[in-house]
């Protein structure tokens, strides 16, 4: 008997996924679950861009790479009144420091070698819509300077130019680095800093979260199934589990890219451990081979084979009932206390389970009576 992690298909989400195609809104408007919100951290997340996104106020998202930080200013513009205008993302960290100037304001025809015509800037290609500034903190001194004049006042001009231009465009900023801090240390002005940080959203890494990550598998499944017209159905409980204690330096993006490279590798239904780089799994003990130490006496190593044994039934056990302790007390057949005493002494979280109703635990490959 094999156990997998399945989810069943709901209707509306599966109409709105395949309707969808990359930026439109309908796809956008999902976003919400592909960052995660089955955790309390989210829904302060969620709960502060409900409050924020019908406001023109500026908004600083902070949070390590790959936490969706691109996805919620994505919602922020989709849900104020700009949603109709211009939604311009500028990734700092990528334009070369001699290039910011002339990509964020624009340049005059002539205004230095290279300069064949006049060009706009992000800013104004962003009129009455929103500008995205992911890794703020990168800009240099010089930037920074006119673009606090542009937080502050709305007006700027191009490089070689002398004429002003107004602009009427909400500014949302983003960083993986201590802006505060930054500016501490003289590398970030400080009232730049102030004016961007209006409203602050941080997006807590997936390791904070992690009883979002089997809502994401399903939802990043299911993407690759419409994208990649694959027919997979779940996941191998060994690889929740081994998900569940690992650290995703890469967090969501991470979790996101090794999704889609199982999917394109699997030729079956199910995503099976194989399937995924060794690391995934080298934090959690229960998907470890169990080996026995023969230099131990007896007793030593059968004491080892069962706190293995323990570990790995009650991580299936909770993973199977969500985390909630009086089911999963009741099918192995134990008290309730003596189920927390259990995991009390394996250091075991039951929240890290609790994965919402979304996910159901089916069991395949069973005889027909």
């Amino acid at each position: 008997m094999s156990e997998i992690i399945a989810f069943m298909p709901r209707g509306r989400d599966m109409d709105v996924l395949q309707q969808s195609v990359p930026g439109d809104v309908r796809w956008q408007d999902t976003v919400r679950d592909v960052v995660g919100t089955a955790s309390a951290a989210m829904r302060e997340v969620f709960s502060k861009v409900r409050h924020v996104a019908p406001t023109g106020t500026t908004v600083l998202l902070t949070g390590e790479t790959g936490t969706g930080k691109s996805l919620i200013a994505r919602i922020l513009h989709n849900h104020s009144a700009r949603r109709d205008r211009p939604f311009v993302s500028v990734h700092c960290g990528a334009i070369p420091d001699t290039l910011t100037e002339s990509e964020l304001f624009g340049h005059e025809k002539g205004a230095f070698t290279g300069a064949v015509r006049r060009k706009p800037g992000k800013f104004e290609l962003a009129q009455g819509g929103t500008i995205f500034l992911d890794e703020i903190g990168t800009i240099s001194p010089s930037v920074q300077i006119k673009l606090l004049d542009v937080v502050q006042e709305r007006v700027f001009q191009r490089v070689g130019g002398d004429r002003d231009i107004r602009i009427d465009v909400r500014i949302i900023a983003a960083t993986n680095e201590d802006l505060r801090q930054l500016s501490a240390g003289g590398l970030f002005r400080k009232d730049l800093y102030y004016r961007l940080n209006v409203f602050p959203i941080h997006v807590p890494p997936l390791r904070e979260r992690q009883e979002d990550i089997p809502r994401l598998v399903e939802l990043f499944i299911r993407r690759c199934n419409i994208q990649l017209r694959k027919k997979i159905q779940g996941v191998h409980p060994d690889v929740v589990r081994g998900f569940m204690q690992y650290d995703w330096p890469g967090n969501v993006r991470e979790l996101e890219n090794l999704i889609e490279r199982a999917c394109i590798l699997e030729d079956g239904h199910i995503l099976s451990p194989d399937r995924f780089p060794e690391e995934c799994f080298q934090g959690s003990p229960s998907t470890r081979p169990a080996a026995v130490d023969a230099s131990l006496p007896i007793a030593t190593a059968r004491r080892l084979v069962v706190d293995r044994f323990e570990r790995a039934y009650l991580d299936r056990l909770l993973l199977e009932c969500a985390g909630a302790v009086t089911p999963a007390a009741k099918r192995a057949g134990i008290t309730t206390r003596q189920l927390r005493k259990l995991m009390v002494r394996h250091g075991v979280d039951r929240k890290k389970y609790a994965r919402g109703h979304d996910l159901v635990v089916q069991e395949m490959g069973k005889e027909n009576p």
